[in-house]
């Protein structure tokens, strides 16, 4: 039942959701936002500095990521770790993300956005420092845990944080950005960390923290998360100061204001309040989305990429290298082309291609099993594994995060994300941890498996995610949260 129903006739949710009803023909929409956004284009500085500050986090999340591919032989020559201890090291990693996962909602809420990138920063300096001092198994596994409860909680609060200051006609891209720098700080660090020691790599793991932490000071806190808190002249006073100080900012001031008003009516969510009906649709969209990003296949085939590609009888190094480069770059062409092609055709557009790439990855091992046309393999997995990848950073990669940060109203917002960033991180340690048996099972078994995960995800998409481009965040939670 929606809010107005229950709450009487509230002008606010009347006036959300008409321009959803109207769709593309909404004028003001069409115009590019509303009147504050086309006054303030051009004065847009701190939106833009904030989202630098922001993504900081984003590519400390990206040099947790990759910093154990490159530095597997030294440091298990240096601190003489088995394999089984190197793995654990490894795979820890997920579990720190996890627990950062279901703590990240209530920190935010509780100390707001820029306070649990704080929180965050710090467990990633402390895991840092434990890594570059360690002598053993115990400090690194701790150090290595720490990192990964610093990236559960950025991979929330960041592109929340982004959507809350951004502008409806530019939320899109900005928050794209979040994926963007994740998958640099990745290639950095595998780049890098072939040239460098890996404690040397673990220090510069410290840069990205330190930029956030002092870029902080500067910006302005989350204007929804002030005028949830109550604090109206705080509101106020950041929303200005990232719409420009000349800036109109009555009207969006206004609708968030009283769109916050209404949500407080209702009691403080819980994590078993998202099933309620109101919810549950956003619920399902969000957690369902980061379902099928990660059972798709992602982190089997980014963990052991040089695996597949010497597989397939390629050459690994190159093929990694490949790898890297066009991910950062299609992923930069996501975030400047989502706001213009909408979340929900680059979603349909990725899943099919990662279809095409897991479909055209499994015939080359079918090939190669069955000794048919062997000089073909190579070939075929080589382009079976970039398409895949080529497909995953134009939309798999970014959308789902831009669209969990918009879909869920902002008194359920804590519980709701850490709940989608959990399952999130589950579906990550649960495909990587599952590759390697999967493919003892079947080669090309697991990349069809793969195939109809994603093909499942092209039906979910078409027939229940909707198209959030253009519309302010209340307008979105008002439309699917009736």
């Amino acid at each position: 039942m929606a809010i107005k129903e229950e709450y009487g006739n509230d002008g606010l949710n009347e006036n959300i959701r008409e321009p959803l009803m109207q769709g593309e023909k909404d004028i003001a929409d069409e115009g590019g936002g509303s009147g504050a956004e086309k006054s303030s284009k051009g004065k847009l500085c701190m939106v833009y500095f904030s989202t630098f500050v922001a993504v900081c986090g984003s590519y400390s999340f990206g040099s947790c990521a990759g910093y154990s591919s490159p530095t597997q032989d030294a440091i298990r020559e240096d601190l003489s770790l088995s394999l089984s201890e190197y793995s654990v090291f490894g795979s820890i990693l997920t579990f720190g993300a996890m627990i950062g996962a279901i703590t990240s909602g209530p920190i935010a809420d509780f100390i707001g956005r820029k306070g649990a990138m704080r929180v965050s920063s710090g467990f990633c300096v402390a895991g840092w420092l434990a890594i570059y001092f360690a002598e053993g198994a115990i400090p690194l596994d701790l150090g290595r845990l720490a990192t990964g409860y610093g990236m559960g909680v950025f991979s929330y609060v960041v592109p929340v944080f982004i959507a809350e200051i951004a502008p409806k006609n530019l939320r899109g891209a900005l928050t794209a950005v979040n994926q963007l720098m994740i998958c640099t700080g990745v290639s950095v660090a595998f780049i890098i960390g072939t040239v460098i020691t890996w404690r040397a790599l673990a220090l510069t793991g410290l840069v990205p923290c330190a930029i956030l932490l002092f870029g902080l000071f500067f910006i302005p806190e989350s204007p929804r998360w002030l005028a949830k808190t109550g604090k109206g002249k705080e509101f106020e006073v950041a929303l200005q100061k990232l719409r420009g100080k000349d800036a109109d900012i009555s009207e969006e001031a206004f609708e968030i204001q009283d769109y916050i008003e209404t949500l407080e009516r209702l009691p403080k969510a819980k994590l078993l309040d998202l099933f309620q009906r109101r919810y549950l649709l956003s619920v399902i969209i969000g957690v369902g989305l980061m379902v099928f990003q990660q059972f798709g296949g992602i982190n089997g085939i980014c963990f052991y990429t040089s695996y597949i590609f010497e597989s397939a009888g390629f050459s690994a190094s190159i093929g990694t290298i490949i790898y890297a480069i066009l991910q950062v770059i299609v992923t930069a062409l996501n975030a400047a082309v989502i706001d213009r092609a909408g979340r929900k055709p680059l979603l349909l557009v990725s899943a099919t291609g990662l279809v095409m790439g897991c479909l055209l990855t499994g015939v080359s091992f079918f090939l190669k099993v069955h000794e048919l046309a062997l000089s073909s393999v190579p070939a075929l997995a080589v382009t079976g594994i970039l398409v895949y990848i080529c497909s995953f950073s134009a939309g798999m990669g970014a959308v789902p995060w831009v669209v969990m940060s918009e879909i869920f109203p902002i008194n359920i917002k804590g519980a709701a994300g850490s709940l989608a960033t959990l399952v999130n991180w589950f579906g990550a340690w649960a495909v990587s941890y599952t590759f390697n048996y999967l493919m003892t099972w079947s080669s090309y078994g697991t990349f069809l498996l793969y195939a109809a995960i994603n093909a499942l995800g092209i039906l979910f998409v078409a027939t229940v995610v909707p198209e959030t481009k253009g519309r302010t965040l209340e307008q979105i939670q008002a439309a699917i949260n009736r």
